[in-house]
């Protein structure tokens, strides 16, 4: 088995796991704080919308953003012209794919942790002087902690594990986009059963460690 064919697609899909995270998190944090505080006409569907990515097959999100972000679209255009090179089958592809599937697992786990902060203690803060930022800072980001654990792993576990819309938008390159998914995939199609258990074993184990870190800190 060959050692550096064997750990990029891992190397790859944690570097794409923790940037797709990292910003499903700001994303999902900000969004769900809104959400969780304001009401207005359409806000269902507006969720309703928000949470599609978890229901539909992967290739139909894939081909959204492939629609969206390819070549031929406007925005891909630009960004394509803004960077001189296409944002499919890059790199970026495969976290714009992780960060799309994972969104609505953040977003759903943060706006529970919201609704469950008692909003006298908002108002107390707020009577007391502070502005919107200061209250969100010190009262309500510190009491949806856990919360923001809990939207931070189950991103990143969602982004480490993401398969279909990354060998849409970002394909299958060796080296560049292939991840573990991907890269099982395409061992277990060549008969490569042996690269095959390795990498399956590879992300058993990370996401036995993801959930198990998940559960103790749930647990105490």
């Amino acid at each position: 088995m060959n050692w550096h064919e064997f750990v990029t697609p891992i190397w790859l899909s944690l570097q794409v796991a923790f940037v797709s995270s990292l910003v499903v998190v700001v994303l999902g944090v900000g969004t769900a704080w809104r959400m969780s505080r304001r009401s207005f006409a359409g806000k269902t569907l507006v969720e309703t919308a928000f949470m599609l990515p978890l229901v539909l097959p992967p290739t139909v999100v894939g081909f959204v953003l492939l629609v969206i972000l390819g070549r031929k679209s406007w925005l891909g255009q630009f960004i394509e012209w803004l960077f001189a090179a296409p944002v499919i089958f890059s790199w970026w592809a495969a976290v714009i794919a992780s960060i799309v599937v994972s969104f609505p697992l953040v977003y759903q786990t943060m706006k529970v942790g919201f609704l469950a902060v008692d909003r006298d203690l908002e108002g107390a803060a707020r009577s007391a002087g502070a502005n919107e930022w200061q209250v969100f800072r010190y009262i309500t980001l510190p009491l949806t902690a856990p919360s923001f654990v809990s939207a931070y792993i189950l991103g990143f576990a969602r982004g480490l594990g993401e398969f279909g819309a990354t060998l849409m938008i970002a394909g299958n390159i060796p080296g560049k986009t292939q991840t573990i998914p991907t890269a099982i995939y395409v061992a277990v199609d060549s008969g490569n059963t042996t690269m095959a258990w390795a990498w399956s074993c590879s992300i058993i184990i990370i996401s036995f460690v993801i959930l198990l870190f998940t559960r103790q800190r749930n647990s105490r």
